[in-house]
């Protein structure tokens, strides 16, 4: 079994005692982070290689970063592309096995018609250009992370309590559709077909305990990897921790040779 995970911890350096114990407990294989809020100097590998993990991340001081943690050596880790260059770091793709593993933060868009609003749109279609480009050499690709959008009205609680439309926008919802299109299945709604079944809450409202929630944390899977998937769910266990990130982590089970 390959078990593959995504989660946003909202600092990697606030929630590294967390993190370990998820890791074990959970017996990961490989975790995307996202929102590791850490410059590259200051990323804790010591404390990730003590639990026998290794690393890759790419991060900035307070905002945004990324991570992918493996048990097994990862290779031809993607830094070089444009998307990955840019000054808000977003994107690490490396290769597992024979899959590229693609660790995405999306950024949030604030509000629906607002300039980060239009980045968040620009920022996911350098994306699918990526994607595009990548199919041409990997037939198995898994895209993971927090894509800051829920798909349909099952992926989000009823009462618009964070304002206005944003991460459930038409618009949103559309380019999230052109992924699928590209051959890619929601491995969580694989196993999962039920409302209500959330990944965010904010901290604020008492979201979580209400279960006011958005699933906005997701693993996307190619087509030729749907026949391995045995389970996908979403952990809330360390949401209820004291001081947790305001994300669940998600997990794809799969029997890989």
């Amino acid at each position: 079994m390959l078990k593959i995970a995504s989660w946003n911890v909202n600092s990697i350096r606030v929630r590294l005692n967390h993190l370990k114990q998820w890791l074990q407990d959970q017996a990961i294989d490989l975790v995307a982070l996202q929102e590791t809020k850490c410059e590259d100097d200051k990323f804790p590998l010591d404390a990730i290689q003590a639990i026998d993990y290794q690393a890759q991340w790419l991060g900035q001081k307070s905002y945004n970063g990324v991570a992918t943690l493996s048990l097994q050596t990862t290779t031809s880790v993607f830094k070089d592309t444009p998307i990955a260059q840019q000054e808000q770091k977003r994107f690490l793709a490396v290769a597992y096995h024979d899959i590229l593993i693609v660790n995405i933060y999306v950024p949030n868009g604030q509000a629906v018609g607002s300039e980060k609003f239009s980045y968040k749109l620009s920022w996911l279609t350098r994306l699918l250009d990526f994607i595009s480009i990548a199919q041409k050499t990997y037939s198995k690709i898994i895209i993971l992370g927090d894509f800051n959008i829920a798909p349909t009205a099952l992926d989000h609680t009823s009462a618009n309590y964070i304002g206005d439309d944003i991460m459930k926008s038409p618009q949103e919802q559309a380019i999230f559709q052109q992924f699928i299109d590209l051959g890619f299945v929601d491995s969580f709604r694989l196993f999962n077909t039920d409302a209500k079944q959330y990944s965010w809450w904010d901290y604020r409202l008492k979201a979580f305990d209400k279960n006011m929630g958005y699933r906005i944390d997701h693993i996307l899977v190619s087509k030729t990897l749907v026949p391995y998937c045995v389970n996908c769910e979403i952990d809330k266990t360390p949401r209820a921790l004291a001081q947790p990130s305001d994300h669940a982590p998600i997990i794809l089970t799969l029997e890989y040779p």
